[in-house]
C-alpha cells in the first residue's frame, strides 16, 4: 500500500525561510511546506490534492486546525511550531482558491502513476484467515482517518484494517467471486485490493478529482468518471492497465464533467452522467478475440442518447432498459428508453431527489421505487410500470442513503440534512407507512445502513469523529453490539453488492 494519505501539508522542511515582510505569500509557502506530499500545483502525490473540489468536503476552520496540528496516524506533522496564525491562515485561503492556469491529467500523468504490486495471479488463491462464509464480509470505510475495516459478517469481528486513499467516494466495487475490490478516490486514484490476500495489488491515477469507478459485468474493466479533466477512463481489471482515455465531449463540442459511471450489467455496458451536457452515454466494453496465436482487443463503442435537459444522480429499472436522471437545478426527473434512445416520461419529483440513493420492490403485484430528496423532508414512492406517483411519505428532514434487502419487510432511510440528522426512519414496504424512528445517539449523524447476507442482522454508522458502528436485529430493531470507529460511512456486504 502507499504511504497513508495525507490531508494538508508535506515533510518538515530541515530549513525554513525567513518570514517575508507584509502579508505572507502563501504560494511561497505551499512550495517549501507542501509541494513535496501534495505535488506542484496542488495536483496531489503521495498526499491528496489541494484544489477546491477535492476539498469539498473540509471546512476552512477544519483545514487550519489539520495544519496547526497535523494529523494522527499519517505522515501530517503539526506546523503549530513553524508558521504563524497568519501564514496558516494565508495557506488555508490559497488552497481553497481555484488555480489562475489550467490543469491537466493526460494520458502521460496516467501511465507515469501505475504502479502494480502484485501483477494478477501471483499471489495465493487461498484466503490467508479464516471465515464461515467469504461472501458475508463487510467493508467499511471509515472516514475520519482514511482507513477501511474489513469485518467478518458473522461474528462481526475485525479481520483486518489498512489505509485508503483520501477521500474513498463512490463505494467499492467487488469482483463476482468477492475476492477482488476496487476503491476510487477524490483525487483521483483507483485501487485494487485482494481480500483472499489483505493486500493492495495495483493502483493508478486516473484523474486529479474523480467521482466513481464502475466494475464491468464480466469483471474485465473498470471505468473511472472524472470531474477534472472531463474523461472517463477505461481500465484492464486485472493490472489496471490503460485501455482507454475517453473525452467527455458532445455532440456541440462542449465538454462535461462526469459525475458517476454505472454498470449496466444486463446490457454489457456502462452508463455515465455528464451533468453539463444534454446527452447520456451508454458505453460497451470492448470484447477480445483471438486471431491465431494473438488476442485482438477492440474498440469501445460509444452510443449516445440526446437529452432534451442536463441530467444527473442516475437509477435504473431492473433490465437497466429505463434510466431515470434527475434535471439539473433539482427541478425533477426524465426515464429514457436505452433501446428507444428517447425520453418516454417525466417525473415530478421536487427538491433534488438523490436518485442514486432510490430502492426498488414488489408491492402489490407491481414494481415500485423510493426516493429521498436532498433538501426536502419526504421519500417519493412511483410506480415504475406507469412512472405514476403513488405517494409522498414525509420524513423529519432532507435524506441521503436508503437500504433494504429483500429478506426484510422495512426499508430504512436516514434524515442526513437538517436539525434532526441523529434520526433514522424505518418504512414498512407494503403500507408505506414509518413504522418507528430510531435515534441511537441523540446529536449525533445516524447513517447508511447495510443488511449482512441473510438480511438478518443490519449495520448503522454513528457518524461522528468519536463514533462508531452500531449493529442491530433487523426485525426486533434491537441492539446487538458496536465498535468504535472514526466517522464510519459506508459499508458494503459482499453479497448484497454482487448480486
Amino acid at each position: 500500500m502507499a504511504l497513508p494519505p495525507l490531508i494538508l501539508g508535506g515533510l518538515l522542511a530541515a530549513i525554513t525561510l525567513p518570514a517575508l515582510a507584509g502579508e505572507p505569500d502563501a504560494e511561497v509557502l505551499y512550495n517549501q511546506h507542501c509541494s513535496v506530499c501534495h505535488g506542484v500545483s496542488r495536483l496531489g502525490g503521495i498526499g491528496p490534492a489541494l484544489l477546491p473540489d477535492n476539498l469539498a468536503r473540509v471546512r476552512p476552520d477544519d483545514a487550519m486546525a489539520t495544519i496547526l496540528e497535523g494529523r494522527k496516524d499519517t505522515e501530517m506533522p503539526a506546523y503549530r511550531e513553524l508558521l504563524s496564525q497568519e501564514e496558516v491562515a494565508a495557506l488555508a485561503e490559497w488552497i481553497f482558491t481555484p488555480p489562475e492556469h489550467d490543469l491537466a491529467w493526460e494520458e502521460a500523468d496516467i501511465l507515469a502513476s501505475h504502479d502494480v504490486a502484485h501483477p494478477h495471479g501471483s499471489l495465493p488463491d487461498a484466503p490467508v484467515f479464516e471465515v464461515e462464509d467469504l461472501k458475508n464480509l463487510f467493508l467499511v470505510v471509515e472516514i475520519g482517518d482514511h482507513h477501511v475495516s474489513l469485518l467478518d459478517g458473522d461474528t462481526f469481528e475485525r479481520i483486518t484494517r489498512f489505509p485508503s486513499r483520501y477521500a474513498l467516494h463512490g463505494g467499492p466495487k467487488f469482483s463476482a467471486d468477492g475476492r477482488y475490490v476496487y476503491f476510487g478516490s477524490r483525487d483521483g486514484w483507483v485501487t485494487k485490493y485482494d481480500i483472499y490476500n489483505l493486500t493492495v495489488t495495483a493502483e493508478i491515477r486516473a484523474g486529479i478529482n474523480m467521482r466513481n469507478v464502475a466494475l464491468s459485468a464480466d469483471g474485465n474493466y473498470v471505468l473511472a468518471a472524472n470531474y477534472l479533466p472531463h474523461s472517463l477512463v477505461l481500465l484492464d481489471a486485472r493490472n489496471l492497465d490503460l485501455v482507454a482515455r475517453i473525452p467527455a465531449e458532445g455532440l456541440s463540442g462542449e465538454t462535461s464533467r462526469v459525475s458517476a459511471v454505472y454498470t449496466a450489467a444486463p446490457r454489457n455496458s456502462f452508463v455515465a452522467a455528464l451533468p453539463d451536457i444534454p446527452e447520456v452515454w451508454e458505453i460497451r466494453w470492448p470484447e477480445e478475440r483471438i486471431e491465431g496465436d494473438e488476442t485482438i482487443l477492440g474498440d469501445v463503442a460509444l452510443h449516445r442518447v440526446k437529452a432534451p435537459d442536463h441530467l444527473d444522480n442516475f437509477f435504473f429499472d431492473r433490465d437497466y432498459r429505463h434510466v431515470i436522471g434527475a434535471t439539473r437545478g433539482g427541478r425533477g426527473a426524465q426515464v429514457f428508453d436505452l433501446d428507444e434512445a428517447r425520453k418516454v416520461a417525466d417525473l415530478p419529483l421536487e427538491g433534488m431527489p438523490h436518485l442514486g440513493s432510490s430502492l426498488t420492490w414488489e408491492r402489490n403485484g407491481t414494481s415500485v421505487m423510493a426516493v429521498p430528496h436532498l433538501n426536502m423532508g419526504r421519500v417519493s414512492v412511483l410506480d415504475m410500470n406507469d412512472w405514476s406517483l403513488i405517494t409522498h411519505i414525509e420524513t423529519d428532514g432532507p435524506g441521503f442513503f436508503t437500504r433494504s434487502h429483500e429478506n426484510s419487510p422495512y426499508a430504512w432511510v436516514d434524515v442526513f440534512f437538517g436539525p434532526h440528522q441523529d434520526r433514522v426512519h424505518v418504512l414498512d414496504k407494503q403500507s408505506l407507512q414509518v413504522v418507528e424512528t430510531l435515534i441511537p445517539e441523540p446529536g449525533k449523524t445516524a447513517a447508511h445502513v447495510e443488511f449482512d447476507r441473510r438480511g438478518e442482522t443490519l449495520l448503522l454508522s454513528i457518524w461522528e469523529d468519536d463514533g462508531y458502528l452500531l449493529w442491530l436485529d433487523a426485525d426486533t430493531l434491537e441492539e446487538l453490539g458496536r465498535m468504535p470507529m472514526k466517522r464510519p460511512s459506508g459499508k458494503y456486504n459482499i453479497w448484497n453488492q454482487t448480486r
